[in-house]
């Protein structure tokens, strides 16, 4: 099913302000709000949901500059799989960041996760640690035959000394006197439109339930200390500009004992002395003088393996491609590899003395129709052009 446009949910017009679509939002957020039909049949319920995560991806989009003028050129589309860049859009893809229709209820009301009957009370999982990002930049040789690389990074990782319990050795976790040993805590905020109450992580404890005796003294009770990580990286054939390789759990350590996060390696490519890529195919252009390219020749290109030499037929003209088979990126699915495409740049002569100048009126003197047969080709067809 195709989705509804977001203007239309929350009933605004496409010129309508910041202020506008918040006020529009607002209304809509508490009509369906999961509370008003805690007494409602099921499918009543479902539908009020239903519509309760439209308006609020709807608010999502449109509440925000950039979204709402991607929203505004492409549609939904800009926010599918792959949407907005090679990342996708929002993060790591798709609508990857928007949340549930609960956390963003929340985060517009001011409240934490979980309220009233749709999701109250959710249990959650250890928040897994921070994403990081390291940048590797490559030659377009590397790229071509594939490469490693040494990364150097600083992370959060478990403390060496307490073994990322936060309790300094010896001595003993106690259950937090805050949530009981729970991880959570209830907390109850007023608003205009009534009480809200939600389920939060224990601040004293960070949601682990155990607080240590006494803290460690080398990361102070947080369990966590910096390091400095150096691992080589397999950069595979054929990676473009702009893609990112993910290293799952390279990334931070929890603060509550979850996974860590992951290590996202951004690639970019330099801009190379000779080639332009275009998919696995690899193009430049190569001068050669008018003398060469009436008579002929071999002249010396670069590829990605080295100096190569390649005939020039007499006669060739300004633009002729030529294509060098298997010169180009190899492919890292396997497929055949990429071309070299040559295009022949044919330069005119400047700065001509008095005497070369005489000597090419003369040899253009000598030329006839049968040496210049576009030139013979234009003409004929002007002349038809104006007898008509």
């Amino acid at each position: 099913m195709s989705k509804k446009d977001y203007y239309d949910l929350l009933g605004v017009e496409k010129t309508a302000s910041e202020n506008d679509i918040k006020k529009a939002y607002r209304k809509l957020a508490m009509k369906y709000h999961p509370d008003k039909f805690s007494n409602a049949s099921e499918k009543e319920k479902k539908e009020a949901e239903e519509k309760f995560k439209e308006v609020n991806e709807a608010y999502q989009v449109l509440s925000d500059p950039d979204k709402r003028a991607k929203y505004d050129r492409f549609g939904h589309a800009a926010f599918e799989n792959g949407g907005g860049g090679a990342g996708g859009f929002g993060g790591f893809g798709g609508f990857e960041g928007f949340g549930n229709a609960e956390d963003i209820f929340s985060s517009f009301f001011g409240g934490g996760g979980g309220f009233g009957g749709f999701g109250g009370g959710r249990q959650r999982g250890p928040e897994p640690g921070a994403d990081l990002r390291v940048d590797v930049t490559l030659t377009l040789e590397e790229v071509a035959k594939g490469v490693e690389k040494e990364i150097n990074y600083r992370r959060q990782a478990k403390c060496k000394t307490c073994n990322g319990t936060g309790a300094e050795p010896g001595s003993n976790l106690k259950t937090c006197d805050k949530c009981n040993g729970t991880g959570k805590i209830k907390v109850t905020q007023r608003t205009v439109f009534g009480n809200f109450q939600s389920v939060e992580e224990c601040d004293k404890c960070k949601g682990k339930g155990k607080i240590p005796e006494k803290k460690c003294k080398s990361c102070n009770g947080t369990g966590l200390e910096r390091e400095t990580v150096k691992k080589t990286v397999k950069i595979p054939i054929g990676i473009e500009d702009g893609q990112r390789l993910r290293l799952s759990g390279m990334g931070d350590a929890s603060t509550e004992g979850g996974p860590n996060g992951d290590l996202y390696i951004f690639i970019h490519v330099k801009e190379h002395d000779f080639f332009v890529r275009h998919g696995d195919d690899i193009i430049c252009e190569i001068p050669i003088t008018f003398a060469k390219a009436a008579l002929g020749g071999e002249i010396d290109i670069p590829t990605l393996k080295g100096k190569k030499s390649i005939k020039i037929p007499a006669g060739t003209q300004n633009g002729k491609v030529f294509r060098l088979k298997g010169e180009g990126i190899n492919n890292p699915r396997g497929y055949v590899p990429g071309d070299q495409l040559v295009k022949i740049i044919i330069e005119v002569p400047t700065n001509l003395t008095d005497d070369q100048q005489e000597l090419l009126r003369k040899f253009d003197e000598s030329l006839k129709d049968k040496n210049y047969k576009m030139n013979k080709s234009f003409i004929e067809r002007f002349k038809d052009f104006f007898r008509g």
